[in-house]
């Protein structure tokens, strides 16, 4: 089993690395390459085309859209009978990794949004059906959308308690995007173990 295991941990940290790299990547790139276009074509798009937001605010606001689509659709397209499954017996449920990703993202972004950690939205068990658990992630996304939304290029330094820590608002963000990739990573991974493409796969 430690063998099987070694290489369960080695897929899941090539995963991570690929999709935090895709994050970043997509982070400081902006918008996507197009196909090509006539002259006409182009000159029109750049005409409609307002200018693609630049700044560690953006950047981080782009960082967390492209994790936050992709874990929105594994969590979507896992069906509800495989959220018990797990590759070992002494690993997390895909339920559970989801309730995880939902439980970092209400406190990190609860915190960042001056909430009283009381007022959020309550995490069912990893037992609970598919769609109690994806309310919850999704009500988890609500939170950070109100948490990205509000970082500006003039804020990030903003100091504010997170547990028994005291952080930067763009040391929460950014940490939140990382730990997302990494979650996103296992999802990703279970997926590809039960025989599906995982959304940053597909085509």
């Amino acid at each position: 089993m430690m063998q099987r295991m070694q290489v369960i941990c080695a897929v899941a940290l090539a995963a991570g690395l690929m999709t935090t790299g895709t994050a970043m990547a997509q982070a400081h790139a902006g918008t996507p390459p197009t196909a090509p276009v006539t002259n006409n074509q182009a000159g029109n798009q750049a005409a409609s085309q307002a200018p693609v937001p630049t700044g560690p605010a953006a950047e981080v606001q782009r960082g967390y859209a492209g994790v936050k689509a992709n874990i929105l659709k594994a969590a979507t397209e896992m069906p509800d009978d495989a959220y018990t499954y797990k590759p070992e017996p002494d690993i997390r449920t895909f339920a559970r990794v989801v309730n995880h990703v939902s439980e970092v993202q209400l406190r990190i972004c609860g915190s960042v949004n001056h909430k009283d950690p009381a007022d959020l939205f309550k995490v069912p068990a990893e037992t609970a059906d598919k769609v109690a658990i994806v309310e919850a992630l999704k009500a988890s996304f609500t939170e950070c959308d109100k948490a990205y939304a509000t970082a500006t290029d003039t804020n990030l330094t903003e100091m504010f308690t997170l547990g028994k820590a005291t952080r930067s608002r763009i040391g929460a963000l950014w940490g939140n995007v990382s730990h997302d990739n990494e979650q996103y990573a296992t999802l990703a991974l279970y997926m590809r173990l039960k025989g599906l493409v995982p959304p940053s796969s597909e085509k």
